[in-house]
């Protein structure tokens, strides 16, 4: 049996293991960490006689100590332990005559910079606080300094600026399907949330993910959820990466229609490049692109607070670089890699069905909001709170084109393909 404190010794009554449990409090500072006192050394084969070292590890082999216990009455973390246990099973028959623990090597690691502690302070004090993960993803895109979330766990732990702890969840029993080629499909939601501190309002987001890769190929925040913001992100999205072969989605009115075999308004758009809908039928079915907009509502909080930042505008230009790096230098769980590594992978072996934007002139037209107009006997059109005078015939119709950008056009007929646009007017710069 393990070796440990008596219960009780001659001309005592306890008090040796009151002393003990008052010193072992003391030196707790979370729930889940131990730290030596400053009088002990730090190599287990200096603080522990080999006898007891592997009486404790035989125990722990037969089945007789719990491993918590083991590397509790030891002084080591848990995988220090399994690393002197492995070392221990792999001596053999002769591992209790002749085995011993040899040095860990000790901790060699440099201190971190103060500019490094500061950053994660500010974040992690920030209110809301920004995740462990977060905080670490951001010390990397500031200081290109590389920590992972278990370090920035345990130094906020340390400096009491740890989380409480969360309810842990089951993992999933089957893996997601994913599709094999980048470009062949690519998950669209929106979701709204209050990210900025200190306001209520809740701001649509929309996301768009490669279901191959996991590359975040578009994210930005506006101020409705409205036809307009679609055109913005898509076409910055296809202009950035490629055109799909699909968007999946869910049954939105943006998306479907009940009428069969009609198009929405932003249906006709991507057909005219030749990307298709296809239907989500649960919320699940499109978890990527889901759990994206979870991973921007756990961040993006925490970081409009330490940054202050309460603009759209300026959210939106934080938004973008926060999600370049992430593409580049993020580990996916999933796919154990960077979701911008999956990307080059997938081109270095040939797995792509994107197609590059097409060179087309009615590239910023078809992303426009279009109502045909009739003009006035005096020759002029309505724009927003001016009128504008056109060559074109008085009480003629032509097309009103509203750009996402608040430009706008005025052409002699909706777009239709392999035709040239007749631009009337254009405020759009060149």
């Amino acid at each position: 049996m393990l070796l440990g404190p008596s219960r009780g010794t001659p001309g005592g009554s306890g008090g040796g293991t009151r002393q003990l449990a008052t010193k072992e409090k003391s030196r707790q500072i979370h729930p889940t960490v131990q730290l030596p006192s400053v009088d002990e050394k730090g190599q287990l084969k200096h603080r522990c006689g080999t006898p007891l070292i592997q009486h404790i590890l035989s125990e722990f082999r037969a089945g007789h100590l719990k491993a918590g216990a083991a590397y509790r009455e030891l002084g080591l973390s848990r995988s220090r332990f399994y690393e002197l246990y492995n070392d221990y099973l792999t001596a053999g028959l002769q591992r209790d005559q002749r085995w011993a623990p040899r040095s860990s090597g000790g901790n060699h690691a440099k201190p971190w910079p103060v500019q490094v502690r500061a950053l994660l302070r500010e974040r992690l004090s920030s209110r809301p606080s920004s995740s462990y993960s977060f905080a670490a993803s951001e010390v990397l895109r500031k200081y290109q300094f590389k920590l992972d979330r278990a370090q920035v766990r345990r130094w906020a732990i340390q400096n009491r600026l740890a989380h409480p702890s969360r309810v842990s969840h089951p993992p999933v029993a089957v893996r997601r399907w994913q599709r094999s080629r980048i470009g062949e499909l690519w998950q669209l939601d929106a979701s709204p949330h209050p990210f900025f501190p200190r306001s209520r309002r809740a701001f649509p987001m929309l996301n768009l993910i490669d279901d191959c890769s996991r590359l975040f190929t578009g994210s930005k925040l506006y101020h409705r959820e409205v036809l307009l913001a679609y055109y913005d992100l898509l076409s910055e999205a296809f202009s950035a990466y490629g055109l799909p072969l699909i968007l999946y989605v869910d049954f939105h009115s943006f998306f479907f229609t009940s009428t069969p075999e009609a198009l929405t308004t932003l249906g006709r758009a991507l057909h005219f490049y030749g990307v298709t809908f296809r239907y989500a039928p649960t919320p699940q079915a499109k978890g990527k692109v889901e759990r994206q907009h979870q991973f921007w509502q756990n961040r993006l909080p925490a970081y409009f607070a330490a940054e202050n930042i309460t603009t759209l505008e300026a959210a939106n230009s934080h938004i973008r670089e926060l999600r370049l790096h992430h593409n580049l230098q993020e580990l996916h769980r999933e796919i154990k890699m960077t979701p911008h590594q999956a990307w080059d992978l997938a081109l270095k072996q040939n797995r792509s069905a994107l197609r590059p934007k097409p060179n087309c002139p009615w590239w910023p037209f078809v992303w426009s909001l279009r109502t045909s107009v009739r003009v006035s006997p005096q020759g002029y059109v309505p724009i927003a709170t001016q009128s504008v005078r056109l060559e074109a015939p008085p009480g003629s119709r032509v097309v009103l084109c509203h750009h996402p950008s608040g430009h706008h056009s005025i052409l002699a007929h909706h777009p239709k393909p392999n035709t040239q646009p007749v631009i009337l007017f254009s405020d759009l710069p060149t």
